[in-house]
């Protein structure tokens, strides 16, 4: 980043504060301020990590973020083929639900009813009984269809997109209740998380204290959502999902991930 305007203007603030200084100085008095009522100075900001790239040329202005799920659905068939989108996609609130999906990734848990894309169809697939069971690795094969589409997804559309839309992708993180963060620096932070997803040699061992089942391994269940959706798509789907996401990556930061 080039630092000259910041040298221009902290030049600026000294030199109008060392005037005013000479001016009280030269009539004898200078000013008091009560110690009581100085106002303290704001909280700093956040300092923002990984800035997106300004647009290189002239752009379509963008539609307010309510309005926002046509030009949106329209991008990605662009970027996804139209059957993809039609057959993933859930078609409301497409930004907002991309970015709470997006912010609860390295959570415990992501909110079913926000998800952006509908669920992988089939049963979850595991072998053996509620006490001792593993992972049955064809339960891999429900998501292959979309990972397939994953696979041949041109990452660089992918990121034109989503730096057009990305004042509306602030603003909708801006109205979760971060009024001073910045989305892509969150995004970066969970593919990262998403990227330090480990990969168990032999069958993962499951549980099942409930309805649901749950990783045996009390270290692969207190992982984030994210890894452990990662795990549940077998060790290729998974492959395929990081490669893409390290180009991403690679775009909105103009930086490889860190090494591990």
């Amino acid at each position: 980043m080039d630092n000259k305007p910041i040298i221009v203007i902290a030049a600026v603030v000294a030199v109008a504060g060392l005037a005013i200084a000479y001016y009280f100085h030269s009539r004898g008095t200078l000013p008091r301020v009560p110690v009581a009522t100085q106002p303290s100075a704001p909280p700093a900001e956040p300092a923002i990590e990984h800035p997106v790239p300004s647009p290189s040329g002239p752009t379509e202005p963008l539609p307010a973020l309510g309005d926002s799920d046509p030009a949106m659905k329209d991008a990605l068939a662009g970027v996804l083929g139209n059957d993809a989108v039609m057959q993933y996609l859930i078609p409301e609130s497409i930004i907002r639900h991309i970015v709470v999906t997006v912010d609860n990734l390295p959570r415990e848990k992501v909110p079913f009813a926000k998800r952006p894309i509908v669920a992988t169809p089939g049963p979850f697939l595991a072998n053996g009984d509620e006490l001792h069971s593993t992972l049955d690795p064809k339960n891999f094969a429900r998501y292959e269809p979309m990972v397939s589409v994953v696979r041949k997804l041109d990452v660089q559309r992918v990121a034109q997109v989503y730096l057009h839309f990305y004042p509306l992708f602030q603003g909708a993180y801006q109205d979760l209740g971060y009024p001073a963060g910045y989305f892509n620096d969150r995004l970066v932070q969970v593919i990262d998380s998403l990227l330090a997803t480990p990969q168990p040699g032999g069958a993962i061992e499951l549980t099942r204290p409930n309805v649901m089942y749950v990783f045996a391994d009390p270290k692969l269940e207190g992982r984030p959502a994210g890894q452990k959706l990662l795990l549940r798509m077998g060790p290729d789907n998974a492959a395929v999902i990081k490669a893409k996401l390290t180009e991403l990556r690679a775009i909105i930061t103009a930086a490889p991930p860190p090494k591990r």
